[in-house]
This record gives C-alpha cells, structure tokens and sequence, in this order.
C-alpha cells in the first residue's frame, strides 16, 4: 500500500533526478526577466504582447479543456472512484474560473504599463500553478487506486497534460516552467514510488516504467523547446517590425514638420519679394529714389533667403545620395576662417553684432575642400549672429591640438538646452520647431555642416549654458605644414 511519507520522498529524488536534465532548458524558460523595478517602457509592450498572446490562446482553448476535463471525470468516476474524480473536476473548474476571470482582465487592458504586466504576469503565474497543482493532484490519487503498475490511465492523462502545456503555454516561459516542473516531478515519483513500496529486482517491468517516463519527459520537454524557439522567433520579428513601425511614424512627423518649416521659409521671402515689385511696379523711380532703392534691397534680401533655403536642399540631396563631391587640397584653416569673417561681418554690423577673430595658430595645414568648409564656417558664424543680441560679440579661432586643428565659434547669445544635442545636429529639426519661431531657418544647416565635417575625418561638437552662449567646435585632422606652403 503507498503511504505518504513514501509518496513525499518519492518527489524529493524525482527533483533531483530532474535536476539532472539539461539545465539550459530551465535558464531558457525563466528568460525573459521582468526586473520590477528596470523594465522599460520597451520591456512592458514586449511582455503585454506575450501576455495578450497566452491569455487570448487560453480563452479560445477553453471547450478543449473542458472536455478534457469531462473525459477524464467520466473515467475516472466509471473505472476508479466517483469522489476522487469529483474531487479533482471541481478543483480544476475552480482554477478554470480564475484562469478565465485574469484572461478577460489581460484582453481588456491597452496600455502598456509596466507595473500592470508585472501584475497580470503574476496573476497568470499563479492561476496557471493552481491549475497544475490540481491535474498532478488528480494523476497522484489515479496511481494511488492503480497500485504499483504500469499507470497507462493516469501517466497517459499526465502526458497529454504536458503535451498540452508545450504546445499552448511558450508565450510566456516562465508559466511554461512552473507547468513542467510540476508535471515533471508528478511524472517521475508515480514510478519510483512503485519502485520504492515494491524494491522489484533490476529486471522488473516497474524500472522499465520508470526509464519509458524519463524518455517520455524528455519528449515533452523538447516539444515545449521547439514551440518556445519558433514563438520566441516570431516575438523577435514582430519587435523589429514594431520598430520600424515607431521609425516610420517619426520620420513621417519629421517630414510634416520639414514641410512646414519649409513652406513658412519659403512664403515669407516670396511674400516680401512679390510685395516689393508690386510697389517698385507703382512707383516713379526718378520721384523717389531713396525709396525705390530700399523696396529693392527688400526684394534682394529675401531672393537671398530663397536662395539659400534651395541651395541648402540640393546640398542635403547630394549628401544623402553620396552625389557630394570634395576637392581635397592642402590649406590654411584660419585662412578660411577670415575669409568667412570678412564675409558676413556687414550682414552682423546690420543687427548691432560685432564679429572678430580671436588669437589664433597660424600656418597650420588641413586636407579639405575650401569651399566646402567656407559653407561650414558660414554656416557656423551666421548661426552665432542669429541668436545673438545687439552688442553681442561673436569671436571665431582656430587653434592646434596635437594632431587636429579646432576651429571654434563663441557667442554670447541664448545658448542651447541641454539634452538637443540629437535636435542641434538633427535633419529636419530645430530646437523651437514651431510655425512661430523666433529665429528664421530651416533646420538643415547644422546636419549639412555635420555631414560635410565627418566627410573630411572630423567631428562637430558644441559646448553651451542658457543664458551665457555657445561655443561650436570643429575639429579637423593636420597634414604636413610644409604642403601648405
């Protein structure tokens, strides 16, 4: 007769004996973690979606269960014992309805909120042991009535249990685990309980049982390696194709935004110019000359903007398309340097900003392109004037750094907040993306600069503080001094 002692030695060497099964599948099933207090927004929708799938699976299998359920009561109740089969039926109802009461929940919930999915991870956990604990309970008291045997009833349900486990629980690996550890252990103590109460010479069917359950487990256990590795397989799919998802709805937000920079950069010059003519259409030249002139200059300056505004598009076309062509030659960098603060030195007069060259490193040499880094310091100098006030000053340098020339440009304007670095330097952004901005630009020019500098091995960095200014560095390798010469 089996006792209970018995019973629960049986289950401690079925553990180890489990214990000796690879333990990989074990650290396969308990991934991924859910760490309370690290997941990430990202972690949570991964972990909803695996959720959602158990639960939803879980609701479209309840008929199956339920007959399973209603065979295994008929046959038990007709064959071993009525009350043992009620028993176990009503216990497997009752973690039926709270299975079925969390699922509803899950498949109501939308938002992906971390500590939501750490909560219906749990509760799924723990309804789904129930649910194990009651069909191992109901195997236990099925062998118990067999005596020691072959168990071809109760193992057989166990089997189609685990089976059923492998096939319908991968979505979430850590309710796998708790299935097939418990049907595990349950599987392999019906035999060595037998073997225990009998102690059956080496050659006794009741050693054979017991190797038939360990190959069978491992069966069971492959099959649920096999459904989590293609499930796991098609999460990591549906993760990169959520993210590409994300990436399109950015970059569509970037485009409507390039769109409506664009539009307002483009209608305000075209505005003023078609203005401007119209009035110098109306108006006696010889009369007013002075004013003539003024309405002309009006139109010159915004045919400026509209220029630039182009020009800048065609840059970024050839940029993206790798159509940029560079005509490399050796040259001074504070030559182009003052060149480019002679340039705009007039435009900066005209808004009250004094632009200087600060001490500088003379006669150094870089490999580059000279009117491309003429566009990148214009660029630079005409960014620092633009946000800078009346009485501001604007100093450019170049200065020698072991084997890299810096060519930097200070303001003192309103400086840049931290944590734009990505926006600064973005392609279709600025750092006030309004319709209302109070500084004009595309958001282009900085991303060309940045572009044309890594062309030519080197980087674009800044350094700022709201309030004080911003300094902008470029940095750009040195050649030999003497090919400058």
């Amino acid at each position: 007769m089996m006792k209970s002692d018995l019973d629960i030695g049986a289950a401690e060497r079925s553990s180890a004996l489990f214990s000796l099964s690879p333990y990989r599948l074990w650290a396969k099933m308990r991934a991924p973690r859910d760490r309370s207090s690290k997941m990430t927004v990202s972690e949570a929708k991964r972990l909803q979606k695996q959720i959602k799938d158990f639960a939803g699976g879980g609701l479209a299998l309840v008929p199956q269960r339920q007959a399973i359920y209603v065979g295994a009561f008929i046959l038990c109740a007709f064959f071993y014992s009525f009350w043992v089969a009620l028993y176990c039926y009503l216990f497997c109802q009752f973690t039926e309805v709270l299975d079925f009461w969390v699922s509803k929940r899950v498949m109501k919930w939308s938002d992906a909120s971390p500590r939501k999915a750490r909560r219906f991870h749990f509760q799924l956990l723990a309804t789904s042991t129930l649910s194990s604990i009651a069909v191992a309970m109901f195997v236990l008291l099925v062998a118990h009535i067999e005596g020691p045997s072959e168990h071809l009833a109760s193992l057989f349900f166990l089997f189609a249990a685990g089976l059923f486990a492998a096939v319908n629980n991968h979505q979430l690996p850590k309710v796998l685990a708790v299935r097939l550890v418990i049907y595990s252990l349950t599987f392999l103590s019906v035999p060595i309980s037998d073997i225990i109460q009998v102690r059956p010479p080496l050659r006794s069917e009741l050693y054979l049982n017991l190797a038939t359950a360990v190959f069978v487990l491992f069966f069971v256990l492959e099959c649920s390696m096999i459904f989590l590795r293609l499930y796991q397989k098609g999460l990591d799919q549906y993760e990169e194709l959520r993210i590409e998802r994300d990436r399109a709805n950015e970059m569509a937000e970037l485009k409507s935004q390039f769109v409506s920079i664009v539009s307002h950069e483009l209608r305000t010059p075209l505005t003023s110019i078609i203005g401007a003519l119209g009035l110098m259409k109306t108006m006696d030249s010889a009369k007013n000359p002075e004013g003539f002139e003024k309405i002309l200059g009006i139109a010159e300056k915004n045919g400026v903007r509209l220029s630039t505004l182009i020009n800048d598009l065609l840059d970024l076309q050839k940029l993206e398309s790798n159509q940029m062509r560079y005509a490399l030659a050796p040259l001074d960098p504070l030559d182009v340097v003052q060149d480019s603060v002679e340039a705009i030195s007039a435009h900066a007069d005209g808004r009250g900003v004094k632009v200087k060259l600060a001490k500088s490193d003379r006669d150094l040499c870089i490999n580059a392109d000279y009117d491309r880094m003429t566009q990148v310091i214009d660029n630079l100098l005409s960014n620092a004037v633009k946000f800078s006030d009346a009485g501001d000053t604007v100093k450019a340098s170049v200065k020698a750094n072991a084997d890299y020339a810096i060519i930097s440009v200070q303001d003192e304007g309103i400086g840049i907040p931290a944590g734009s670095r990505d926006v600064v330097f973005g392609k279709f952004a600025q750092v006030d993306g309004s319709d209302h901005r109070a500084h004009e630009g595309t958001g282009l020019g900085l991303n060309i600069v940045k572009q044309i500098v890594e062309a030519h091995g080197g980087m674009v960095d800044f350094e700022s503080e709201l309030g004080v200014g911003t300094t902008f560095f470029v940095k750009l390798p040195l050649c030999d001094p003497e090919e400058c010469a």
